[in-house]
């Protein structure tokens, strides 16, 4: 028999034998994407952005690596959209939660944080040790989100606090707005409260899911019309950032509306049991 027959019936036997949990599926795959576009934001952020600032060598790349930097971070949100897709329709391996959790905090925690940090430092009117200060709210935040998730159950269909791509998203934005510097760090703050707050957001489900994935399209253009200087591109990024901080105080008052007219009905059908 041909080795390479005898090594493929190994491979077989030992995928056999391996552990379930073990094995990955393709929603894992999509997870440890979005675990690779975290890290890649840091990347992009550390060698574009603050290695140039801090040997004086800023030759224009900063807004290119910054644009890269963040819409790394869409694409690790994209990946994280998908792997819940991918998993309700096909499965998942008991893994996944966990490498899910864990993706979340490199791409949604670290990155971002470690983005407002670096803002800090190479920022003319910021405050480093302030801003340092500011990304540790935001990467604790994230952490308390995700571990609270994993203990909590809630209504389903809605998230319990800002879901953390959403919220690292918003964080990024608030830093690209380039607000004065007391403004950004409250703005951040707030953000940060939003994640570990009980303000319901649903979940991006059906039509929802893809109006989201159309908006993350449609930042990643805006940050790429903004990176090769594109006529309007700093307005067009500006007017996206703001739109993402009006999103991220709006869309919990779909939830709560919803919230109040189902507690209205569930009084009137009790009223009407009531009733002789």
């Amino acid at each position: 028999m041909p080795e390479s027959v005898n090594n493929a019936d190994h491979a077989d036997d030992a995928e056999e034998d391996m552990p379930l949990s073990l094995r990955l599926s393709i929603a894992d795959t999509l997870t440890l994407g979005n675990a690779t576009c975290g890290f890649m934001a840091v990347y992009f952020t550390t060698t574009g952005i603050l290695i140039p600032h801090l040997s004086g060598d800023e030759s224009g790349m900063a807004r290119n690596s910054a644009a890269t930097a963040v819409i790394l971070m869409l694409c690790a949100a994209v990946f994280d959209l998908f792997d819940g897709l991918v998993a309700r329709k096909l499965r998942s391996s008991p893994m996944g939660a966990e490498l899910d959790n864990l993706s979340d905090l490199i791409s949604f925690g670290l990155a971002p944080a470690y983005f407002v940090l670096v803002y800090g430092m190479v920022a003319r009117d910021a405050h480093e040790r302030v801003a340092a200060v500011g990304a540790i709210v935001v990467l604790l935040a994230v952490v308390l989100r995700l571990a609270r998730f994993s203990c909590v159950t809630v209504p389903d269909g809605t998230f319990q606090g800002m879901p953390s791509p959403f919220g690292a998203l918003t964080v990024v934005s608030i830093v690209l707005l380039e607000l004065p510097f007391v403004a950004t760090l409250l703005a951040i703050i707030g953000t940060a409260w939003l994640m570990v707050s009980r303000v319901e957001y649903p979940k991006p489900r059906g039509p929802l899911a893809v109006a989201m994935l159309a908006w993350i399209v449609s930042a990643m253009g805006l940050l790429a019309a903004w990176a090769f200087d594109a006529p309007g591109g700093q307005l067009l990024l500006q007017t996206g950032c703001a739109l993402q901080l009006v999103l991220g105080a709006v869309i919990p008052l779909f939830a709560t509306a919803r919230r109040v007219n189902n507690f209205r009905d569930n009084r009137r059908e009790a009223r009407a049991t009531q009733l002789p």
